[in-house]
């Protein structure tokens, strides 16, 4: 049995690898179910594939919810850890909880209350609504059983522990494999549900992780000695896990709004240009998992190191991430310029589907080694419990820049192609101005 890695004392670089491999493993597997579905949505028909692409942004809400509390969890849990506060890290874990479930219910009544509007003003023909929201429908439903799984695997993330998650992931990948055809088409005693099926396959794969990953706690030394008292709610707790993960909840849905705004802008050149751009999109999250691989090791790794105040490792872990994330995107760039084309097909044959989305996608790799910097500066924050920071670059970066991007974009045509173009520079712009802002913030309160 390998021992749990120290990672206040281990190699920088060991660490990164021990962390970031088995977190870029889990998220391949988390982003080929997202690709499965859309594999069967294309099987329906276009329309359910542009049904799907839309309702992505509004899909993300939960995926906002569930960062937000476990960075909140993980970084407050591991920055415990560091300190060697054992009261700290049974509360905070089980206010994690206790915050997860609050948050669930919010996420459920938003969900339910604003879909319909919002796939309304994307300019959604009728047909693309029904199918949005009888997908969307079944999913928040199932919103506590997402949420609830992050909260729960929070403990296990600040203690440097990605491969339970990733064997849930993994496993998942493959359960919607065999659930998305059985519930979408039908099979014995189960119904025909369409796109609806599509949403309870998800939930179910969802449902068999959370009971995998409570029963690793449950056998977890760090709370060996919980017990119900830290379950009564404590509010100075509980609101140090809202300023923690509220800020990365609100940046998140920021990138929600862009999406919306690229679905809006898109959606002047039809159902098609909006079904191959999401298809694309979903596909190129595959080749962004390293540098997602990296900002999970470095909330980790920052969060304890900070909490222990080796800020000195805390610069190095910044500074090597970004130098592995940059190298790994510009090789994913060229594999996905060369085969965007390849890539599309998979999802539709229709002409149409796929020169809109390898349109994007060859203007799409040239942005690619600028994540890394994005991202990790992003999970750098979030590690030093400056979560609010992160919101501020969100807000930049998922609003404020679509102001000039598209303004340039209509002096240059206002195509789908000068759109894409115009975000690739200011994308570009904008990341090396944070590099240098993070450099500056490591100097003059790091060191």
């Amino acid at each position: 049995m390998n021992p749990t890695p120290s990672l206040t004392k281990d190699p920088i670089s060991s660490l990164i690898k021990k962390i970031a491999i088995p977190a870029s493993v889990g998220t391949f597997f988390q982003t080929m179910f997202n690709i499965v579905d859309t594999f069967f949505a294309g099987k329906i028909s276009p329309e359910a594939l542009s049904a799907l692409a839309k309702s992505f942004p509004i899909y993300f809400i939960i995926v906002a919810a569930c960062v937000g509390v476990t960075v909140g969890g993980t970084s407050l849990v591991a920055n415990s850890i560091g300190e060697n506060n054992k009261e700290n890290i049974l509360g905070y874990f089980a206010h994690t909880i206790i915050y997860a479930v609050l948050v669930s219910i919010l996420i459920t009544i938003i969900g339910f209350v604003f879909s319909p509007i919002l796939f309304a003003l994307m300019g959604s023909v009728d047909e693309v609504i029904v199918f949005s929201l009888q997908y969307t429908n079944v999913i928040f439903a199932g919103s506590i059983i997402f949420i609830m799984l992050v909260a729960l695997n929070s403990l296990l993330h600040a203690d440097g522990d990605t491969k339970t998650y990733r064997n849930v992931l993994i496993l998942s990948f493959f359960l919607n494999i065999v659930l998305n055809p059985l519930f979408i088409f039908g099979y014995g005693l189960i119904p025909a549900m369409g796109i609806t099926g599509i949403g309870v396959a998800t939930i179910v794969a969802q449902f068999i992780g959370l009971l995998i990953i409570f029963n690793k706690i449950i056998k977890s030394n760090r709370i060996k000695d919980i017990s119900t008292k830290y379950f009564y709610p404590k509010v100075y707790l509980l609101r140090n896990l809202f300023y923690q993960s509220a800020p990365i909840s609100a940046a998140l849905l920021l990138i929600s709004v862009g999406n919306f705004i690229i679905l809006t802008y898109i959606g002047i050149f039809g159902e098609y240009a909006t079904a191959g751009y999401g298809s694309a999109a979903r596909f190129e999250q595959i080749l962004l998992l390293p540098v997602l691989g990296l900002n999970t090791a470095i909330i980790s790794i920052i969060g304890q190191n900070f909490g222990a105040k080796n800020f000195l490792r805390v610069k190095e872990s910044y500074f090597k991430a970004v130098i592995y994330g940059f190298t790994l995107m510009i090789i994913s760039g060229f594999i996905i310029f060369i085969s965007a084309d390849k890539i599309v097909s998979i999802f539709s044959d229709n002409p149409s589907v796929i020169s809109f989305g390898s349109m994007y996608l060859k203007i799409s790799a040239l942005i690619f080694p600028a994540y890394p910097i994005f991202f990790i500066s992003n999970g750098f924050f979030m590690a030093i419990k400056k979560s609010s920071y992160s919101m501020y670059l969100n807000i930049i970066r998922n609003v404020i820049l679509f102001v000039p991007t598209i303004i340039v974009a209509m002096m240059f045509g206002g195509s789908f192609q000068s759109f894409f173009w115009s975000y690739c520079f200011f994308n570009w712009l904008y990341v090396i101005c944070l590099f240098a802002f993070v450099g500056v913030y490591i100097k003059r309160n790091l060191n």
